[in-house]
């Protein structure tokens, strides 16, 4: 099944100068499938469904830091995942319950953050929508919608 995720504005990165505004991405399975105006997209896969979203579209973030505190590392993750991340590094996911929960839920578990977020064709569609406060409105983990504030 074809999700077309839309935004009023489209960052392929958070380093992008120019976002695209209107926006969207179309995610099959796991993957990033198509990128481009949310018009040019539903005439290209009729049959997608359609979420819309208010904000900004962009790649999920790597959680840098501690993880948040919560009863159970199920919880940990979870909460790690209403921030619009989808990534954690290694040195903070330290016990095999913190990596086990991690792999249950596709958050990916790097060993450094030399990586930058960004939004390919093909890539693992990883991806966070941010109102105009900063506040995550949407997470969406390996093509799945993992968090959703509204």
């Amino acid at each position: 099944m074809l999700t077309i995720h839309a935004a009023d504005e489209l960052r392929f990165g958070w380093d992008d100068s120019e976002p695209v505004k209107g926006g969207a991405v179309v995610v099959e399975g796991a993957r990033v499938a198509a990128t481009g105006p949310l018009s040019e997209l539903q005439e290209r896969f009729p049959g997608a469904r359609v979420r819309r979203w208010p904000g900004v579209l962009g790649p999920a973030r790597i959680h840098e830091g501690p993880l948040p505190d919560a009863p159970t590392p199920r919880e940990r993750i979870h909460a790690v995942l209403k921030l619009g991340a989808a990534a954690v590094l290694a040195e903070h996911a330290d016990s095999p319950e913190l990596r086990a929960a991690a792999e249950r839920n596709d958050v990916v578990v790097l060993p450094s953050a030399e990586r930058r977020p960004a939004i390919i064709q093909t890539g693992r569609a990883d991806l966070a929508v941010f109102d105009e406060t900063g506040a995550c409105i949407a997470t969406v983990c390996a093509g799945r919608l993992v968090h959703r504030r509204r």
